[in-house]
């Protein structure tokens, strides 16, 4: 028995179409079809003799950043080199259930008993409407009052929802260490007010950095905004600065970190909290933020002596910056990097961080 190639497969209304070059489908009816191969998307039409064909070319994913830069989109004269930076890990944090020390387990244990209650609001919202929906359709006399009613409901349920889930945090700070976290607080509120702020999502070696812009590594970045707010559901009486990385959020309490995520929340003390900051080259594609300084300048295709790749077609000219690279981590597992556009803006901050984490030794050394 004889092995053969069937070029175009049906399975019910779409056909599958084998090539050297790959697998394409298309769906349809006669005198006009839609697929996608691998050439692109295309659409097909026409009978009796005049027909009309038009495929639309795949457009390449650019999401990448390189410790300096993005890969540009223009044209060139030939493709990148496949492979020309390693896969992008991911910078994040461990499993928040285990960001947890022996001083805050009792606290994340009732800010995560709390977040697990079930709300009662979304059911009472349900059965409002299918109240008000069977008053209209029998026309019934009660409207109005049904409508009051449905609305107070939901109002309790909701104040029911909040003082149950809610926790609250009272702090009544000695004179001594006001002035500590006082400090904290001022320089938070210096770092805050840099024109551009980033959390470091993911990160891979550069192997070729003629397609980078002579960046040594490549980069996935998300725009962040830092701000004084409470954690959800967290009531008390003072300012909480927070950090959003990725899916989790830093919140910086007194006497240690809360992480909060949408399923949980962890502790770091400042006892175990190490903080590193270093200024960093940056290649940046994008616009520079006004509080930048600009060191240099490179090519987004450049040569082995460092100058324009005349082979490349619109080969941009690109600013290199200074950044600041703020990295928090601990032995439990925190591990978040952030960027600043402004040089020296988060020195005082880690200056107070660092004072917080030898009060904490110290006031463990003594207890």
């Amino acid at each position: 028995m004889g092995l053969y190639i069937r070029k175009a497969l049906r399975v019910g209304p779409f056909r599958f179409n084998l090539s050297k070059s790959g697998v394409g489908v298309s769906a349809g009816v006669k005198g006009f079809r839609v697929g996608t191969g691998p050439r692109g998307n295309y659409v097909h039409m026409g009978r009796g003799g005049l027909y009309y064909r038009h495929t639309f070319s795949k457009k390449r994913d650019e999401r990448a950043y390189t410790q300096s830069t993005r890969p540009s989109t223009s044209e060139h004269y030939q493709e990148p080199a496949p492979l020309t930076h390693e896969p992008l890990k991911e910078i994040e944090s461990g499993d928040i259930m285990h960001m947890v020390d022996g001083s805050s387990a009792e606290l994340v244990e009732e800010l995560n008993s709390k977040r697990k209650m079930s709300t009662l609001m979304p059911v009472i919202i349900g059965l409002g409407a299918v109240a008000l929906a069977y008053t209209i359709y029998r026309d019934l006399p009660y409207l109005l009052p049904i409508t009051i009613g449905c609305i107070l409901a939901v109002i309790l349920a909701r104040y029911r929802d909040v003082m149950n889930k809610t926790s609250v945090i009272i702090y009544d700070i000695e004179d001594e260490f006001e002035e500590n976290y006082n400090k904290l607080i001022n320089s938070f509120d210096e770092m805050k007010a840099v024109d551009s702020c980033w959390h470091m999502e993911a990160e891979g070696r550069v192997h070729d950095s003629k397609y980078h812009a002579g960046a040594s590594s490549v980069v996935e970045r998300k725009p962040i905004q830092l701000s004084f707010t409470s954690p959800p559901f967290v009531k008390t009486n003072i300012q909480v600065p927070s950090i959003p990385v990725g899916k989790q959020t830093l919140y910086f309490f007194p006497d240690r970190v809360l992480v909060f995520e949408p399923y949980g929340v962890g502790a770091v003390s400042y006892e175990n909290l190490e903080v590193k900051l270093s200024p960093t080259r940056f290649v940046e594609d994008g616009s520079v933020p006004k509080d930048t300084k600009i060191i240099d300048y490179t090519w987004e295709y450049v040569n082995k002596q460092g100058g324009p790749d005349r082979r490349f077609k619109n080969n941009h000219r690109i600013p290199v910056v200074r950044y600041e690279d703020l990295h928090l981590f601990s032995k439990t597992g925190m591990n978040e990097r952030i960027s600043l556009s402004k040089v020296g803006a988060a020195s005082s901050f880690v200056l107070a961080l660092k004072r917080f984490r030898e009060a904490q030794k110290n006031s463990t050394s003594v207890s």
